[in-house]
Protein backbone atom coordinates (compact mmCIF):
# COMPACT_ATOMS: atom_id res chain seq x y z
CA UNK A 1 0.00 0.00 0.00
CA UNK A 2 1.34 3.05 -1.38
CA UNK A 3 2.32 5.90 1.88
CA UNK A 4 0.13 8.78 2.30
CA UNK A 5 2.07 12.22 2.24
CA UNK A 6 2.43 13.03 5.67
CA UNK A 7 -1.18 14.52 7.59
CA UNK A 8 -2.97 13.86 4.21
CA UNK A 9 -6.13 12.45 3.93
CA UNK A 10 -6.89 10.86 0.95
CA UNK A 11 -9.98 11.99 -1.34
CA UNK A 12 -12.73 10.37 -3.53
CA UNK A 13 -11.04 11.16 -6.85
CA UNK A 14 -8.10 8.79 -5.04
CA UNK A 15 -5.65 11.17 -6.87
CA UNK A 16 -5.96 14.61 -4.76
CA UNK A 17 -5.47 14.98 -0.58
CA UNK A 18 -6.95 16.96 2.40
CA UNK A 19 -4.62 18.20 4.98
CA UNK A 20 -6.03 19.47 8.43
CA UNK A 21 -4.04 21.85 10.59
CA UNK A 22 -4.37 22.01 14.24
CA UNK A 23 -6.23 24.39 15.73
CA UNK A 24 -6.11 24.45 19.40
CA UNK A 25 -10.19 25.19 20.42
CA UNK A 26 -10.92 26.66 17.31
CA UNK A 27 -8.39 29.30 17.78
CA UNK A 28 -7.06 31.10 15.15
CA UNK A 29 -4.90 34.40 14.52
CA UNK A 30 -4.93 36.82 11.50
CA UNK A 31 -1.20 35.83 10.91
CA UNK A 32 -2.74 31.80 10.25
CA UNK A 33 -5.59 33.09 8.33
CA UNK A 34 -3.23 35.11 6.29
CA UNK A 35 -0.80 31.58 5.70
CA UNK A 36 -3.99 29.55 4.51
CA UNK A 37 -4.83 32.30 2.24
CA UNK A 38 -1.84 32.45 0.73
CA UNK A 39 -1.02 29.07 0.60
CA UNK A 40 -4.35 27.64 -1.13
CA UNK A 41 -4.17 31.14 -3.60
CA UNK A 42 -0.62 29.62 -4.72
CA UNK A 43 -1.10 26.29 -4.75
CA UNK A 44 -4.68 26.85 -6.59
CA UNK A 45 -6.37 24.82 -3.57
CA UNK A 46 -10.01 24.09 -4.66
CA UNK A 47 -11.69 23.66 -1.53
CA UNK A 48 -11.39 25.43 2.20
CA UNK A 49 -13.73 23.34 4.16
CA UNK A 50 -14.62 24.71 8.36
CA UNK A 51 -14.97 21.04 9.65
CA UNK A 52 -16.76 20.06 13.04
CA UNK A 53 -13.99 19.79 15.08
CA UNK A 54 -13.50 23.49 14.41
CA UNK A 55 -10.83 23.36 11.97
CA UNK A 56 -9.96 24.50 8.23
CA UNK A 57 -9.47 21.41 6.04
CA UNK A 58 -7.25 22.44 2.88
CA UNK A 59 -8.76 19.84 0.12
CA UNK A 60 -7.88 18.81 -3.54
CA UNK A 61 -4.31 18.93 -3.12
CA UNK A 62 -1.38 17.33 -5.09
CA UNK A 63 0.20 14.88 -3.80
CA UNK A 64 3.46 16.69 -4.80
CA UNK A 65 2.21 19.82 -2.65
CA UNK A 66 1.07 18.64 0.41
CA UNK A 67 4.64 18.64 1.86
CA UNK A 68 5.38 22.08 0.75
CA UNK A 69 1.97 23.41 1.95
CA UNK A 70 3.36 22.27 5.57
CA UNK A 71 6.84 23.59 5.18
CA UNK A 72 4.76 26.66 4.42
CA UNK A 73 1.69 27.07 6.90
CA UNK A 74 4.49 25.73 9.77
CA UNK A 75 1.89 24.18 11.22
CA UNK A 76 1.45 20.38 12.77
CA UNK A 77 -1.23 18.44 11.54
CA UNK A 78 -4.49 17.55 12.92
CA UNK A 79 -5.19 13.73 13.90
CA UNK A 80 -8.35 13.45 11.89
CA UNK A 81 -8.35 9.77 11.51
CA UNK A 82 -7.53 6.84 12.82
CA UNK A 83 -7.81 5.45 16.74
CA UNK A 84 -6.57 8.19 18.77
CA UNK A 85 -8.19 11.30 20.71
CA UNK A 86 -9.39 13.10 17.15
CA UNK A 87 -10.89 16.32 18.38
CA UNK A 88 -11.73 18.99 21.48
CA UNK A 89 -14.10 20.77 20.29
CA UNK A 90 -14.52 23.80 22.88
CA UNK A 91 -17.02 26.63 23.05
CA UNK A 92 -15.96 30.59 24.04
CA UNK A 93 -17.19 29.68 27.04
CA UNK A 94 -16.43 33.38 30.01
CA UNK A 95 -13.80 34.15 27.68
CA UNK A 96 -16.75 35.95 25.37
CA UNK A 97 -20.02 34.05 25.86
CA UNK A 98 -22.70 35.89 28.62
CA UNK A 99 -24.28 32.59 29.02
CA UNK A 100 -21.44 30.53 30.00
CA UNK A 101 -21.11 29.84 33.12
CA UNK A 102 -17.44 28.38 33.67
CA UNK A 103 -14.76 28.61 31.69
CA UNK A 104 -14.53 26.01 29.06
CA UNK A 105 -11.98 27.57 26.50
CA UNK A 106 -9.19 27.32 29.51
CA UNK A 107 -9.88 23.82 30.21
CA UNK A 108 -10.57 22.60 26.89
CA UNK A 109 -7.15 24.08 25.57
CA UNK A 110 -6.20 21.88 28.56
CA UNK A 111 -7.26 18.73 27.44
CA UNK A 112 -6.55 19.55 24.14
CA UNK A 113 -3.36 20.03 24.91
CA UNK A 114 -2.57 16.81 27.02
CA UNK A 115 -4.97 14.32 25.40
CA UNK A 116 -4.97 15.41 21.54
CA UNK A 117 -3.69 12.60 19.58
CA UNK A 118 -3.04 9.77 21.81
CA UNK A 119 -3.95 6.19 20.50
CA UNK A 120 -6.72 4.71 21.91
CA UNK A 121 -8.80 1.39 21.53
CA UNK A 122 -10.92 3.49 19.03
CA UNK A 123 -11.20 7.08 17.84
CA UNK A 124 -12.31 9.52 21.04
CA UNK A 125 -13.77 12.62 20.68
CA UNK A 126 -14.22 15.23 23.75
CA UNK A 127 -16.28 18.44 23.73
CA UNK A 128 -16.44 20.96 26.20
CA UNK A 129 -18.74 23.45 26.89
CA UNK A 130 -19.44 26.62 29.11
CA UNK A 131 -23.18 25.87 30.40
CA UNK A 132 -26.07 23.53 29.69
CA UNK A 133 -27.01 24.89 25.85
CA UNK A 134 -24.01 22.78 25.00
CA UNK A 135 -22.77 24.79 21.98
CA UNK A 136 -19.51 21.98 22.01
CA UNK A 137 -22.28 19.38 21.77
CA UNK A 138 -20.94 17.66 24.62
CA UNK A 139 -23.52 15.11 24.74
CA UNK A 140 -22.49 12.98 21.77
CA UNK A 141 -18.66 13.01 22.80
CA UNK A 142 -16.88 9.73 24.49
CA UNK A 143 -16.08 12.37 27.33
CA UNK A 144 -18.01 15.62 27.14
CA UNK A 145 -18.22 18.78 30.08
CA UNK A 146 -20.48 21.87 30.66
CA UNK A 147 -20.87 24.24 33.40
CA UNK A 148 -23.11 25.01 35.66
CA UNK A 149 -23.41 27.58 38.56
CA UNK A 150 -22.25 24.91 40.85
CA UNK A 151 -19.54 23.48 38.99
CA UNK A 152 -18.75 20.94 35.49
CA UNK A 153 -21.26 18.14 34.88
CA UNK A 154 -19.22 15.43 33.13
CA UNK A 155 -21.19 13.08 30.85
CA UNK A 156 -19.68 9.97 28.88
CA UNK A 157 -20.12 7.53 26.11
CA UNK A 158 -21.78 9.58 23.48
CA UNK A 159 -21.21 9.31 20.10
CA UNK A 160 -22.90 10.02 16.13
CA UNK A 161 -22.80 8.07 13.64
CA UNK A 162 -25.17 4.41 11.74
CA UNK A 163 -26.29 4.06 15.87
CA UNK A 164 -26.45 7.86 17.59
CA UNK A 165 -26.32 8.01 21.42
CA UNK A 166 -26.27 10.17 24.21
CA UNK A 167 -23.37 10.40 26.82
CA UNK A 168 -24.34 9.12 30.44
CA UNK A 169 -24.31 11.18 33.38
CA UNK A 170 -20.81 10.49 34.86
CA UNK A 171 -20.43 13.03 37.94
CA UNK A 172 -21.43 16.50 38.78
CA UNK A 173 -20.22 20.16 40.52
CA UNK A 174 -16.63 19.27 39.94
CA UNK A 175 -14.03 21.86 39.52
CA UNK A 176 -11.51 22.50 36.78
CA UNK A 177 -8.49 20.40 38.10
CA UNK A 178 -11.15 17.77 39.26
CA UNK A 179 -12.67 17.18 35.61
CA UNK A 180 -8.87 17.18 34.38
CA UNK A 181 -8.27 14.43 36.86
CA UNK A 182 -11.15 12.21 36.22
CA UNK A 183 -10.62 12.80 31.83
CA UNK A 184 -7.19 11.36 32.55
CA UNK A 185 -8.31 8.63 34.57
CA UNK A 186 -11.22 7.57 32.12
CA UNK A 187 -9.25 7.77 29.20
CA UNK A 188 -6.29 5.62 30.67
CA UNK A 189 -8.93 3.11 32.13
CA UNK A 190 -10.34 3.26 28.11
CA UNK A 191 -6.74 2.60 26.58
CA UNK A 192 -6.03 -0.46 29.11
CA UNK A 193 -9.24 -2.33 29.23
CA UNK A 194 -11.15 -1.92 26.06
CA UNK A 195 -11.07 -4.28 23.28
CA UNK A 196 -9.69 -2.84 20.12
CA UNK A 197 -11.70 -1.10 17.97
CA UNK A 198 -14.64 -0.98 20.52
CA UNK A 199 -15.87 2.63 20.84
CA UNK A 200 -16.00 4.27 24.90
CA UNK A 201 -19.82 4.11 25.04
CA UNK A 202 -19.61 0.30 24.16
CA UNK A 203 -16.84 -0.51 26.12
CA UNK A 204 -18.82 0.89 29.59
CA UNK A 205 -21.87 -0.50 28.40
CA UNK A 206 -20.14 -4.07 28.11
CA UNK A 207 -18.86 -3.66 31.79
CA UNK A 208 -22.11 -1.77 33.21
CA UNK A 209 -22.28 1.99 34.50
CA UNK A 210 -22.13 1.52 37.70
CA UNK A 211 -19.32 -0.63 37.56
CA UNK A 212 -17.32 2.26 35.38
CA UNK A 213 -18.02 4.04 37.89
CA UNK A 214 -16.53 2.02 40.40
CA UNK A 215 -13.56 1.85 37.97
CA UNK A 216 -13.05 5.71 38.35
CA UNK A 217 -13.85 5.57 41.95
CA UNK A 218 -17.13 7.66 42.03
Amino acid sequence: MKELPRGAVLQRDKTTYAIIPRLKGGLIDVEVLRKIANVAEKYKIPVLKITGAQRIALVGIKAGDVEPIWQELGMEPAPAVGRVVRSVKVCPGTAACKLAQQDALGLGLKLDEKFLGMELPAKFKIGVSGCPNNCAESWIKDFGVFGRNNGYTVVVGGNIGNNPRLAKNLAEGLNEDEVFALAEKIINIYKEKANQKERFGSFIDRVGLEEFKKMVSL
